[in-house]
C-alpha cells in the first residue's frame, strides 16, 4: 500500500529491476514524486539517486512538505518551496491555466538544473512527458490484465 512518505520503500526495487533491463543508460532519471522535497530529504528521487548513483529528479504532483508563495500565472513561472528557511524544491507552472508540479533536486542535480529539465520535457500536458507515458502505459497494462 502507498504511504505518504515511504513510496520509495515500496517502489525501488521495482524500479532498479526497470533499470537493469535498459538498453542505453540515461545521464539522468525523472522521477513521479519528491526529491529532498521530503521530511527526511530523502524521497523516491534521492532514494534511487543514491542507490544507482546517477542525477535524478523529483517531480510530483502534489506537495508532501513546505510552503509556497503564489505561482505566476505563465508557463515557466516558478516560486521556492520552503521548509522553514530551507529551499527544498521549486512550485513550478509548466503550462498556462493548469496547477503546477512540485519539483525537487534528488541526486547529483541543482534545483536550477532541475527546474529546467522538468520544463524540457513539458509538451502540451501539464506532467513532463516521460512520467505522462510512463503512467499511461503502466495503466494500459493494469487494465489489460484485469480484463484479461
Amino acid at each position: 500500500p502507498y504511504i505518504p512518505g515511504l513510496l520509495s520503500f515500496r517502489e525501488i526495487p521495482l524500479v532498479c529491476k526497470a533499470i537493469e533491463q535498459l538498453s542505453i543508460e540515461p545521464d539522468v532519471f525523472l522521477c513521479d514524486g519528491q526529491g529532498i522535497a521530503h521530511p527526511r530529504r530523502m524521497g523516491i528521487a534521492t532514494h534511487l539517486g543514491v542507490i544507482i548513483n546517477k542525477p535524478t529528479v523529483g517531480c510530483a504532483k502534489s506537495r508532501l512538505i513546505g510552503t509556497h508563495n503564489e505561482v505566476g500565472s505563465k508557463k515557466g513561472a516558478y516560486t521556492p518551496l520552503m521548509d522553514k528557511k530551507e529551499v527544498i524544491g521549486a512550485v513550478l507552472r509548466t503550462r498556462q491555466g493548469v496547477k503546477p508540479v512540485f519539483v525537487s533536486p534528488g541526486y547529483g542535480i541543482s534545483l536550477k538544473d532541475a527546474r529546467t529539465l522538468v520544463l524540457s520535457c513539458v509538451t502540451k500536458y501539464r506532467i513532463p512527458e516521460p512520467i505522462r507515458a510512463a503512467h499511461n502505459l503502466v495503466t494500459l497494462l493494469r487494465n489489460s490484465r484485469e480484463a484479461g
